[in-house]
């Protein structure tokens, strides 16, 4: 038959020291950033915690990692990003509760905060230090003010809006009907 030489799709196995310090320092980070967010997630009692987060963000980290060790094209980097937001996507979805109305749709921001994670993740595993470190910050930061502290002044503003203008205790007064038109 056909005598096809077989070959490895990998990357020779660097010894030097410093790329194995980077590839581990990148991989902490995505289980870093994925435990900032994934803490918050954790202290609300939601269902996707601590543990989750860290292994979406580090999973993402190694779909980023694999290509830049391969030394595959900024096309596959592109692709195997496609993939994480993709699949991360379906996670999400599963992370979402719908009751019967759409008024009560429960988990859009835990499945968001996953998405988060992952997009840290690639970051982190792409060795985008600070965009990763950033991101994780800003994103703790918004989970971590709440409905309470975000949304009360909007809904007190979006109520302020809806009120007329003059007080309630006023009654309310019609203008005056014009007089009928004369008769010729």
């Amino acid at each position: 038959m056909f005598d096809i030489p077989w070959t490895v799709a990998v990357a020779p196995p660097s010894q030097d020291p410093t790329h194995w310090l980077d590839t581990l320092g990148r991989l902490g980070l995505a289980l870093f950033v994925g435990a900032a967010i994934g803490l918050d997630r954790q202290l609300q009692h939601k269902p996707a915690g601590l543990r989750t987060h860290m292994l979406v963000s580090f999973g993402a980290a190694l779909f980023a990692a694999i290509p830049l060790e391969l030394g595959a094209s900024y096309e596959a980097l592109s692709r195997s990003a496609q993939g994480v937001a993709t699949g991360v996507g379906f996670l999400g979805a599963g992370e979402i509760l719908h009751k019967k109305s759409l008024s009560n749709i429960k988990g859009l921001t835990s499945a968001a905060a996953v998405w988060v994670s992952a997009a840290l993740g690639f970051a982190a595993g792409c060795g985008l230090w600070s965009l990763a470190t950033l991101g994780a910050l800003l994103a703790f930061v918004v989970l971590r003010s709440g409905s309470t502290d975000l949304e009360r002044p909007l809904r007190t503003l979006m109520r302020s809006r809806r009120r007329p203008l003059r007080s309630p205790q006023t009654p309310r007064s019609r203008p005056p009907m014009p007089p009928p038109p004369a008769e010729p």
